[in-house]
This record gives C-alpha cells, sequence and structure tokens, in this order.
C-alpha cells in the first residue's frame, strides 16, 4: 500500500517535523513522565528504547503489511522546542484508505492548545492528500484527548480496540 510521505507541516504556532531517528535524544526528557502513560499504559522509554523505537517507527512497517506509518514531532515554532508528537497509521478501507490518529503532548506543554492545533493540521493535511475517513482510539477516562477528538470533528463510537473507545469523523457521504 502506498500513500503519501510525511512533510514538514506548519501552523500559526507549530512546526510539524517528520519523524528521525535523531530526535530522540530531544524527545526523551519531554516523554519522560509516567503520567502520560496513564492511559496507554506502559512507563517512559530509556533514551536508548526510544532511539529503537524511533528506528522501528522510521523503517516503517514489515512489506506484506496493508499499512503505513506517518510520524511528527511537534515544535513550538518560536522557539522549536519539541513538544510532542503526532502518528497517523494509514490503512486500506471500502471507499478509499483511512487513518488512525494519535497525539501526545508533554506535561509541561499541555493546556495550551497544541493538541488541537497539531491534530487538526495533521487532520486537514491527510484529507488534502485523499484519506478522509479518520478515527482515533481514546481511553473513555482521558477526557483531555477525547476534547481534541472532538474539536476535530470525530464522534465516539460504540467500537472499541484493547479498552478504548474507537473516535470517528462522520461521513460527508449520505
Amino acid at each position: 500500500m502506498y500513500g503519501p510521505i510525511a512533510e514538514t507541516i506548519r501552523t500559526q504556532r507549530l512546526v510539524l517535523e517528520p519523524l528521525a531517528v535523531h530526535h530522540a535524544d530531544e524527545m526523551a526528557p519531554v516523554l519522560d513522565d509516567p503520567r502520560l502513560h496513564a492511559y496507554i499504559g506502559g512507563e517512559p522509554l530509556t533514551l536508548d528504547e526510544l532511539r529503537a523505537r524511533y528506528e522501528h517507527l522510521v523503517a516503517g512497517p514489515a512489506p506484506f503489511h496493508q499499512e503505513y506509518w506517518l510520524n511528527w514531532i511537534v515544535r513550538r515554532a518560536r522557539d522549536g522546542q519539541a513538544v510532542g508528537y503526532l502518528q497517523a497509521t494509514v490503512t486500506p478501507a471500502p471507499g478509499g484508505p483511512q487513518a488512525a490518529l494519535a497525539w501526545v503532548i508533554g506535561m509541561p506543554y499541555q493546556g495550551f492548545g497544541f493538541a488541537t492545533e497539531a491534530a487538526r493540521a495533521l487532520a486537514g493535511w491527510l484529507t488534502g492528500h485523499g484519506i478522509a475517513a479518520l478515527t482515533a482510539a481514546i481511553h473513555p477516562a482521558n477526557r483531555a484527548s477525547a476534547a481534541v477528538a472532538s474539536r476535530l470533528g470525530l464522534r465516539p463510537t460504540a467500537e472499541t480496540a484493547d479498552g478504548e473507545t474507537i473516535w470517528r469523523l462522520p461521513s460527508s457521504k449520505g
């Protein structure tokens, strides 16, 4: 399966930079907070573990998988500070490819609207590349991520995956 290649996306306050392995060095401290894992499980990765994860993500899925991965580091435009990351996993679906979105903003940078601004820019970029079916898997207790999804126009569904509610952009096809 082929699709768009991640490219730099700019918003008023943010720069979404395609993921590279070297980003692990600056992202490790941003992600080194157990509170970020309250709804996704696990614990913060060490620098070496994060580098290995980024190597895996940059390499992409095995060729036989019917998906591709797009990943960005979220930076403040004013000073270049990395504040989090975005992911889109694109898979084939009836009517065209769909993307599952995910966003994580480091604890010191939460509450400023960065997740909404970044996710909205990503959603616009994806739809501009022909991917109109958007979803997000959100833990039922994660009110902040639910608010971001709602601001993007996604709505909760009765579907679940691994205890998370699937939010979906309503179809504009009538």
